[in-house]
């Protein structure tokens, strides 16, 4: 951020001179800033202080029918932020202007600025993501912009694809934007190729997938991501049949999105790839490359029947690659048979089968199972004595075990379970366990609300683009 608010070059020669300055010397961030300082007239003194000194990060809001400009801290949770306002080196382009202009806000506002009082074009600010902030835009602003990305995404910087996403769904979840414009924007990944829109669309998609889908909604998500996806999967599919991967860095990251959320949501020649590359494993004829094994094999384990089940085990249990274990390790916990999976959760109680150290993080890959999940919760909920004496929090953490098992929970019922069991602690001995079990009951009762506030708009809205 501050590289581009005094230009890299400037930014670079103070680098430059503030290590040669203090090599084998201790400093405080002063003495960067004044090494810094020497390359530019700009106050970087007073353009940095506001953020090195005050905790958080703005949302600036752009009003387009009237130029008005404001920033406030961005905090999910509605409560009371501080109200000193940052600095922000606002970088902007227009639909009609490809030259990328900068705006200094020093206010909190709303100030108006009569170069984003717009009617006909779209605005689009912090371009490339140089600035540490969220923005937001008037309904009609964020229309034409999502418009824009269904026409030609290109003329979006592909940084700025992904923030878009992001910014629109941590605003929704702050409640300052409806949750079907943050929904609308992922439309354009049908024809994205891409990593970082990509990525960004699925990780805030995972949310909607964890309250969804023991529901009537999650029909409608899984038929939207298998039309989403399949343009992603085919645009790889010459790669994933052979086992090979692309040269490109984030094509192979975007190669096993492809793969995970095609397979995942039932897409036909995903499964089908997926069975035929773990027959040919089977049968020793081929091997998968290292990138897609974690993600084929899951999906042949989540398509087979016990006796590929076994396989996976014996395979497990006899390689000595921690890499590679870790993977089998994982694909075990994607079968939807019931007893398999009960079967595998008791394995995690004898250290002959499953490392003491694995514990946690091959019950959490259970839980992470749609199938799994209660069957991982009822068992933590049972052996919870005995995790908490035998294993202890020197060990294994709780915390993270409590987090795994309980991400889906967003019903009254799974509420209470969770404060009896709070209730159940010994008050003598609970310490570690405590604060763990106030963040999922916490994060539980957000879940609740969310889901009652905006279960019909999705299901509408799913419903819609089917």
């Amino acid at each position: 951020m501050l590289s581009a608010f005094m230009t890299d070059e400037a930014f670079m020669k103070g680098i430059r001179i503030y290590l040669n300055n203090f090599k084998n010397n201790n400093t405080v961030y002063n003495d960067l800033l004044e090494c810094l300082q020497k390359e530019t007239n700009l106050d970087l003194e007073g353009f940095m202080s506001t953020w090195i000194e005050q905790v958080g990060y703005p949302v600036i809001t752009i009003i387009t029918q009237t130029g008005e400009t404001s920033q406030e801290q961005f905090l999910l949770k509605p409560g009371v932020g501080h109200n000193i306002p940052w600095q922000v080196q606002i970088t902007y382009i227009k639909s009609d202007d490809s030259g990328l202009k900068r705006d200094l806000l020093r206010e909190k506002g709303p100030v108006r600025r009569p170069h984003f009082q717009l009617k006909d074009q779209w605005v689009l600010a912090n371009i490339n993501c140089t600035g540490f902030y969220r923005v937001n835009y008037d309904e009609e602003n964020w229309n034409k912009l999502l418009m824009q990305l269904e026409k030609n995404r290109h003329m979006i910087p592909l940084i700025n694809r992904g923030q878009l996403i992001d910014d629109a769904f941590n605003l929704a979840r702050a409640h300052r934007l409806n949750v079907t414009i943050a929904l609308s924007l992922t439309k354009f990944l049908v024809n994205e190729t891409e990593y970082i829109p990509w990525e960004s669309g699925l990780k805030n998609l995972d949310h909607f997938i964890l309250m969804f889908d023991r529901s009537e909604v999650y029909g409608a998500i899984t038929k939207y991501l298998r039309k989403l996806v399949t343009g992603l999967y085919e645009h790889f599919e010459e790669y994933t049949n052979n086992a090979t991967i692309p040269e490109d860095h984030t094509d192979q990251y975007n190669q096993v999105n492809a793969i995970s959320v095609a397979c995942a949501h039932g897409l036909p020649k995903c499964i089908e790839m997926a069975t035929s590359l773990f027959m040919d494993y089977k049968n020793g004829t081929n091997m998968i490359h290292p990138n897609l094994r974690r993600e084929i094999y899951c999906s042949a384990i989540a398509a087979g029947d016990e006796d590929d089940w076994e396989f996976v085990w014996e395979e497990y249990q006899m390689t000595t690659v921690a890499a590679e274990k870790d993977k089998l390790r994982y694909a075990l916990s994607c079968t939807k048979e019931i007893w398999l999976l009960n079967r595998y959760l008791e394995y995690t109680l004898d250290p002959s089968k499953i490392r003491k150290m694995d514990m946690v993080s091959t019950i959490n890959y259970i839980a992470k199972n749609v199938a799994g999940q209660p069957l991982a919760w009822d068992f933590v909920r049972g052996k919870w004595s005995y995790i908490t004496q035998e294993y202890g929090a020197g060990i294994i953490s709780l915390g993270s075990l409590l987090d795994g098992v309980t991400k889906r929970f967003s019903r009254d019922v799974e509420l209470e379970e969770l404060k009896q069991l709070q209730r159940d602690q010994d008050k003598n001995e609970q310490g570690f366990a405590a604060r763990a079990l106030e963040q999922v009951i916490e994060r539980t009762e957000a879940n609740i609300k969310w889901v009652n506030e905006n279960k019909q708009n999705v299901k509408d809205w799913f419903n819609g683009e089917l």
